[in-house]
């Protein structure tokens, strides 16, 4: 069994999905970073989580993941209100963005750490003043304030890569990290 230090439902159903014995272990890091690109953004708030959440469960492979939304040059994590979700769709609405997910897997116990990113494009519909308010603050607790898994939210229009990404844990990518620090038939 792994431990996923995440509490993320999206992230919890492409394990599950996906066949894999975890239990969940939310980490308590912080989120901050003075990083500024996102791939080394993600990188390091991936592998800060599952350090954290390693450090509780040395003799556990742990699995971390962090995600951000780029559009315009502009890193949106999750909104921290109503409006300020707003303001993320209005930026977004109509326009490509990047999709980041940092991918960390950690087996402290065999001094064990795999870290990596994937990238997706996402190109959002074009949606009214009316749809945006309406849309707006549904997602708190998502990246760029939308839910590509939610069939109720029509905002992305196209996905350019990994569809899991997106929605927060490229699998195929946790799967192959976990392997490498030989967790591979805990899986």
């Amino acid at each position: 069994m792994i431990i996923l230090a995440s509490a993320s439902p999206r992230r919890k159903t492409l394990l599950r999905k996906a066949g894999v014995r975890f239990r969940v272990e939310p980490s308590r890091a912080h989120e901050r970073t003075e990083l500024k690109h996102p791939s080394a953004i993600v990188r390091q708030l991936a592998l800060r989580k599952a350090l954290e959440t390693a450090r509780r469960f040395p003799g556990l492979p742990v699995l971390g993941a962090d995600t951000i939304v780029v559009c315009k040059g502009r890193i949106l994590g999750k909104p921290t209100s109503k409006k300020n979700a707003l303001e993320r769709l209005e930026l977004e609405n109509g326009s490509w963005q990047k999709v980041y997910t940092g991918v960390a897997a950690v087996w402290l116990e065999k001094n064990r750490r795999e870290i990596a990113y994937a990238v997706s494009r996402c190109k959002a519909r074009k949606l009214t003043r009316e749809q945006l308010l309406y849309y707006a603050g549904r997602h708190m607790d998502k990246a760029g304030a939308y839910a590509v898994q939610d069939g109720e939210d029509p905002f992305i229009d196209r996905i350019e890569g990994g569809y899991d990404n997106v929605v927060g844990l490229p699998v195929a990518l946790a799967l192959k990290l976990l392997r490498k620090i030989g967790a591979g038939k805990l899986l």
